[in-house]
């Protein structure tokens, strides 16, 4: 009876937050349903009306979806490349006895806490500036004319600040993994002659498989809605050279007042997000059962 009383009680403390939750996440759902389906421009907001999937076929058919779609897919790719080969080889580092190892493992995850709009201003004034950038005070100092990367390459430098923002992520996790790993496995290994990077391959790499697999499903979550990044350095360009479709969506409802069709994309980018998420789960969940 006491049980019982306990866990009644627990339910109803915990009702009030699972209402607010699902009041915060399903109503501005909700309404993203309703207005993609209805003609509504803030510009002529008295002109609206039921336009069934017109929406979706706009967007879809947008000359702009295409290249949004194709950003996407090579941000997501090109961070988790960069965040899983690179935490890979700084959890090793970092797993090795120094010198103020507990500093150094500080100083390696503090970008993880930077918020990214500080972040992509401090690439873009700081690093990537053309004109008074490190860079390019580096390429003068070498004889070299500046790279404009933001101009020249956008989409490349938002994947590589993107990357150093993500990097502290994926090594910490990695590191965690590498630290579980038996010592007396590695120390076996290496009595019968195995070197270093045999070690590496048929040891520490296969060891890692789990913890790459939650990096990599985490990773994926976030990076498809990648947009303060976009927001605070190229603006989606120069033309679409650096939109994803989280950015496409803005571009439409905020910029363009289409807020129907802005709804529409927030729809399709939650479907394909759904989507690339389950199909994550799945190849985790196979990974976690072998």
């Amino acid at each position: 009876m006491a049980t019982a009383h306990s866990r009644t009680a627990a339910r109803l403390m915990l009702a009030p937050a699972t209402v607010l939750l699902l009041a915060w996440m399903l109503i501005p759902l909700c309404m993203t349903l309703y207005y993609s389906f209805r003609r509504y421009r803030l510009l002529t907001p008295e002109r609206q009306g039921w336009v069934g999937f017109r929406n979706y076929e706009n967007f879809l058919t947008n000359p702009a979806f295409r290249d949004a779609f194709v950003n996407t897919l090579i941000l997501v790719v090109g961070v988790l490349i960069i965040t899983i080969v690179l935490g890979i080889l700084l959890a090793i580092l970092l797993d090795q006895p120094m010198f103020g190892q507990g500093i150094v493992r500080i100083l390696v995850i503090a970008p993880f806490f930077v918020m990214p709009t500080v972040s992509a201003l401090v690439w873009k004034n700081m690093f990537l500036n053309p004109v008074n950038g490190l860079f390019a005070y580096a390429a003068k100092g070498m004889g070299l004319q500046p790279y404009d990367f933001l101009s020249q390459a956008p989409l490349a430098s938002i994947v590589g600040i993107v990357a150093w923002q993500w990097l502290p992520f994926a090594t910490l996790i990695l590191l965690t993994a590498i630290q579980s790993l038996d010592s007396e496995q590695m120390e076996a290994a290496e009595m019968d002659g195995a070197g270093p990077l045999a070690r590496f391959r048929f040891i520490t790499l296969p060891h890692l498989s789990r913890a790459i697999t939650v990096v990599v499903l985490i990773q994926t979550i976030f990076l498809l809605s990648i947009f303060a990044e976009i927001l605070v350095t190229t603006n989606g360009g120069p033309g679409t050279a650096s939109t994803n479709l989280t950015y496409l969506v803005y571009v439409e409802s905020l910029l363009n007042y289409d807020v129907g069709e802005g709804s529409a994309g927030g729809v399709v980018a939650i479907i394909l997000a759904n989507i690339v998420a389950i199909f994550l789960m799945r190849a985790i969940g196979k990974n976690l059962d072998a």
